[in-house]
């Protein structure tokens, strides 16, 4: 990984799996790292953890130079809850924030070439290979098309997460807002009662 980092410290944070996870990093070191597995729970637990997390750091919040967070693929409501809360705190701080997406986030640290792939729902996975893919792509575990050599990851999800962001704004590069990434739509149905007229 280059040794081009932000000289500020930088929080990540992913909830777009059965899990609740965060990091504090600062010119690439984890001050702090902390993955809590939970199917559910994550929008009252994530915040409590972050001020957790930013106080075993020894970091404030004013401190911050970015806020990483996990943009997917993974569970629908789980990835609106993490990048929800970071545009929140991105425009409440007055830092960007900054989207990673967990494919990107296994693969930091890995020797190149490689082959990132995160479990999803079921038998089905999320796979990129770097270099080569623009974009992660859905496939059953067992039916991956040929490619890179897949290695497992170098450092803990939200420490990754961390990691790149802290890359991406050393690059001094323009950010834009953090957007949920889905590889399919989501399980909700559209409700069938026709919407309320509103009254001029």
């Amino acid at each position: 990984m280059p040794d081009t980092f932000a000289s500020g410290p930088v929080l990540g944070f992913d909830t777009s799996a059965a899990h609740c996870a965060a990091a504090v990093v600062s010119g690439g070191r984890v001050l702090a790292c902390r993955v809590e597995p939970m199917a559910r729970g994550q929008a009252e637990r994530l915040f409590p953890l972050l001020e957790a997390l930013l106080s075993q750091a020894g970091v404030a919040w004013r401190d911050l130079s970015a806020i990483g967070v996990g943009t997917g693929p993974g569970n629908f409501t789980g990835i609106r809850i993490a990048v929800a809360a970071a545009r929140g705190l991105a425009l409440s701080l007055g830092v960007p924030a900054i989207g990673v997406t967990v494919t990107e986030a296994l693969a930091v640290g890995v020797p190149r070439p490689c082959r990132a792939v995160a479990p999803l729902r079921g038998d089905e996975v999320a796979w990129q290979d770097f270099p080569g893919s623009a974009e992660p792509a859905l496939a059953l575990a067992d039916a991956l098309p040929p490619g890179h050599p897949v290695h497992g990851p170098a450092w803990p999800l939200p420490a990754a997460i961390a990691l790149l962001a802290a890359e991406r704004l050393a690059s001094g590069s323009d950010f834009p807002r953090p957007a949920p990434l889905y590889l399919r739509p989501a399980d909700a149905a559209p409700p069938r009662d026709p919407a309320p007229v509103l009254l001029p």
